[in-house]
């Protein structure tokens, strides 16, 4: 199975900007950002879709919400929006689970 443009990153393959990092998930900015902060929170684990996270993936899927909150409060963002994309259909293009926190949106 081919790495996905995440592994690349987390590999130091392909340079990203990152915001944070710990043993579970990376933070990057996003290459094309929807807003002022676009950030992807991408766990370490590759689960390909949300449909594919197990009941052992639930502290970790947890563990993103909370790194959400921790970079809400760093960066100061008085609101923000935190998206997965499910599947083709639901617009997902790397097929590596991740989120999108967004925050202050271009008008």
């Amino acid at each position: 199975m081919e790495k996905s443009i995440f592994t690349k990153i987390m590999d130091g393959e392909i340079p990203a900007r990152i915001e944070y990092e710990d043993e579970h998930v990376i933070v990057i900015h996003d290459i094309a950002p929807k807003a002022r902060v676009h950030l992807l929170i991408i766990p370490r684990k590759p689960i390909p879709t949300l449909m594919d996270v197990s009941a052992e993936d639930l502290p970790l899927i947890g563990h993103i919400h909370h790194v959400a909150q921790l970079l809400a409060k760093k960066l100061e963002l008085p609101g923000f929006r935190l998206i997965n994309n499910c599947g083709k259909e639901g617009g997902q293009e790397v097929f590596h689970i991740h989120y999108h926190l967004l925050s202050g949106f271009y008008e």
